[in-house]
């Protein structure tokens, strides 16, 4: 029988290193053409769409999650991972840890690559799931003794900046602009689900190293060009999906596409990263193809030895 696994079964195995390993070694993966990992296929249905991230690592197994657009509030993501053997299922997680803490673990790869290795202090605008999965991941990487956090509910900020301080052990303090929360900080995550800029580039410092997870196609975006003209890093997880959004990924497009470099291309050593302390980089998160079958992959293998 396949292992079936809850957002807390998966939570019990995956902590923060473990994740981000797994990351890596999906990027490794890709880069090298070992994990094939196309962009995302959507299917359009009455009121909402559902999408299929697949990915298969040749010789081992192939897989897929999906979910949909319909925002009703039992929806859950499914992942399934196929033996790629014999076809059969080896694992099936429900929910949504998983997938946050795989968008955290590609988070903390991209840190962990480009922010400066003296980087200590972080500013989050968001405060969902996807915000802590970033922030979760950044403390697993960089030694961090600040974070703040902004969002547009206070409530939900100083819940997210006490959840911090218990959990990772971080000094953090709701604040209640933007602005406020990204200046002057090493670290910068943007995760939220704003059609429009929430960041203006101008209070980012010099050195800042930024990952912006939510909206970033041209019709709407939590960070507009101006974030785009100041990077002078700008790097994504995935070139075939940031080429296959439509409508088209801000950086996808003219002047920027040719500056756009692939994270697995920066941790080969194949294209640089980060090359002096002031230097601006940004990472725009796409979701590489199969990294949640990569992750169900670890899960099960983790699971295994305990």
């Amino acid at each position: 029988m396949p292992l079936l696994l809850s957002d807390s079964e998966v939570a019990a195995v995956l902590d923060a290193p473990t994740t981000i390993a797994a990351m890596r070694d999906a990027l490794h993966a890709a880069h090298e053409g070992r994990l094939v990992a196309p962009p995302r296929a959507t299917a359009s249905l009455a009121g909402g769409r559902m999408a299929l991230a697949a990915g298969q690592l040749v010789g081992q197994w192939y897989g897929a999650c999906s979910y949909d657009t319909f925002g009703l509030p039992g929806s859950e993501p499914v992942v399934v991972l196929h033996d790629a053997r014999t076809g059969g299922v080896r694992a099936v997680a429900v929910g949504t840890e998983l997938s946050s803490r795989r968008s955290g673990g590609l988070g903390g790869v991209a840190v962990d690559a480009l922010a400066r290795p003296e980087a200590t202090t972080l500013g989050v605008v968001g405060s969902g799931r996807q915000a802590w999965a970033q922030v979760w991941a950044a403390a697993a990487v960089r030694p961090l003794r600040e974070v703040r956090v902004h969002s547009r509910s206070a409530a939900r900020r100083t819940a997210f900046a006490n959840r911090v301080r218990v959990e990772l052990g971080v000094p953090a303090r709701a604040v209640d602009s933007a602005a406020a929360a990204v200046a002057g900080q090493d670290i910068v995550v943007i995760a939220t689900s704003s059609t429009t800029p929430v960041v203006d580039a101008a209070d980012l410092a010099p050195g800042a190293h930024v990952n912006a997870v939510g909206f970033k196609q041209v019709d709407r975006h939590e960070f507009g060009p101006d974030l785009l003209d100041r990077a002078e890093v700008l790097v994504t997880d995935s070139l075939a999906q940031a080429a296959g959004y439509d409508p088209p990924m801000l950086a996808a497009l003219p002047p920027y596409v040719g500056r756009l470099r692939d994270l697995g291309a920066v941790l080969a050593a194949a294209v640089s990263g980060r090359t002096s302390a002031d230097q601006i980089s940004a990472f725009c998160s796409t979701g590489l193809g199969g990294t949640e079958s990569f992750l169900l992959d670890r899960v099960v293998r983790v699971a295994a030895r305990v």
